[in-house]
């Protein structure tokens, strides 16, 4: 579908969340349309980053819960 048919475009969300149930909600607003902007610690950024196992130097969870979001520190 056309990005502005989705239900939530238009909508900004900043996603604050370090833990599976904030990253994996934003996940969905972003799937509808939201602008999503996670938040990271400035150096270390998401925990989630690290874990293990790793794709393209980042954990593969870290990338299925925040595909499509913009990311700042």
């Amino acid at each position: 579908p056309d990005p502005g048919d989705l239900p939530l475009s238009g909508v900004t969300v900043l996603d604050f969340g370090r833990h599976r149930p904030g990253p994996w909600c934003t996940q969905l607003l972003a799937d509808l349309g939201a602008a999503v902007i996670k938040v990271e610690h400035r150096g270390q950024g998401d925990p989630s980053r690290h874990n293990p196992p790793l794709y393209a130097r980042d954990g593969v969870y870290f990338h299925s819960v925040n595909s499509g979001k913009r990311s700042l520190a």
